[in-house]
């Protein structure tokens, strides 16, 4: 069987640098917010281009916090819309709910999985105060377009980068070193999931920013709202970024480049060499905005090409198989209709991709997926 990810396997490398980590983490006895803590987030705000990086306890909780922390700021208030894809994992839209905050639904693009710019005006009230892109499946959404629809509105914009760590903003031939996944925004929430393109041993994830006052109010907020112990400033949670889980990412962010590109090298070959009518290939560039953090198909009879695949060895899974506008937790919502997006819910099919698959495996995939 080829399993759709194996963690085992993808954490195989790095056994010898964590057991080492974990000696010295033991040794060290400094459990919470300690030095590797600080050093992961100076290396991923360094790598993501960034002023500041805070890391939390996981990826709701980054879009959480981050929305709170505006909320603290004055820049939202409670009743504020924030317009979210409709097609999102349903984290997105439970941040927004869960700091008060009302969601408004945006088609996606069909071929990108990604918020379509072009709708989204036409959702903007007077109540509007944010936009929530979501870098779906690892590609980014076209950044430019829905900042400059943003300052158009004097809206803020935050990233759900929960999958797509590493990814690239290019421009034309130029590339915008700089334009990572984290820093397209004013702030960015990221997953450290241990199935993630970068992914720790457990939940952990993380804020990006540039916005000096955010910052100062997060790293507060995360810690209880204090900034020295035993004095609380403001009304805080507990979601820290875990010591240890901090020393793993700090680890495996050093190869997350090199990870990225293996899996556009993977998703180069699926692109050229599937050909099957029944079978619709994802939409990309071919430049580096996209680190497939997911590869997902399309197809009309999904559950057959599944149990298909299964037939032949091969693992898949669905990304996902419920619209949020369609599950019990959002009954209040089971009426509304997006076509587009229960189109995707209906026909999406995610196949494997990761660095632990053997070349053999890909041809078996590619040759079993033509033969359908």
């Amino acid at each position: 069987m080829i399993h759709f990810l194996n963690l085992k396997k993808l954490n195989q490398p790095f056994e010898a640098a964590f057991q080492k980590k974990m000696k010295q983490f033991l040794e060290g006895g400094w459990y919470i917010l300690g030095n590797e803590v600080k050093q992961f987030e100076s290396d991923f705000a360094t790598y993501c281009g960034t002023k500041h990086c805070i890391g939390v306890g996981n990826g709701l909780d980054a879009l959480v916090l981050i929305l709170k922390g505006y909320i603290h700021l004055g820049k939202l208030q409670k009743g504020d819309e924030v317009i979210v894809p409709a097609n999102t994992y349903i984290a997105s839209i439970i941040a927004v709910l869960q700091t008060d905050l009302v969601p408004v639904l945006v088609e996606p693009r069909l071929e990108t999985f990604n918020i379509n710019p072009e709708a989204i005006e036409a959702k903007i009230t007077a109540k509007t105060k944010a936009i929530l892109p979501v870098h779906l499946y690892g590609q980014l959404c076209e950044m430019n377009v829905i900042n400059e629809i943003a300052q158009k509105h004097n809206l803020l914009v935050v990233e759900d980068a929960a999958q797509a760590h590493g990814g690239k903003l290019e421009v034309g031939s130029q590339k915008l070193e700089k334009a990572r996944a984290g820093n397209l925004s004013h702030a960015a929430g990221f997953s450290f999931y241990p199935g993630k393109n970068l992914g720790a041993l457990g939940d952990a994830g993380a804020i990006t920013t540039n916005d000096d006052a955010l910052a100062e109010v997060l790293f507060s907020m995360r810690n209880y709202g204090s900034k020295v112990k035993y004095e609380n400033e403001i009304i805080g949670f507990n979601s820290r970024l875990d010591e240890l889980q901090a020393a793993f990412l700090s680890i495996k962010l050093k190869q997350l480049d090199s990870e990225n590109e293996f899996r556009r090298s993977m998703a180069k070959r699926y692109l050229s060499e599937i050909k099957n009518d029944k079978i619709v290939m994802p939409s990309w560039d071919l430049s580096q905005n996209h680190v497939f953090h997911l590869f997902v198909i399309r197809t009309s009879n999904r559950i057959d090409l599944q149990n298909y695949l299964k037939e032949n060895g091969i693992e898949t899974m669905i990304h996902y198989p419920i619209p949020p506008h369609k599950q019990k937790a959002l009954s209040n919502w089971n009426n509304l209709s997006f076509p587009i997006t229960e189109k995707i819910h209906n026909e999406v099919l995610s196949i494997p991709l990761n660095s632990g698959l053997k070349a053999s495996e890909l041809q078996h995939i590619i040759s079993t997926l033509n033969n359908y």
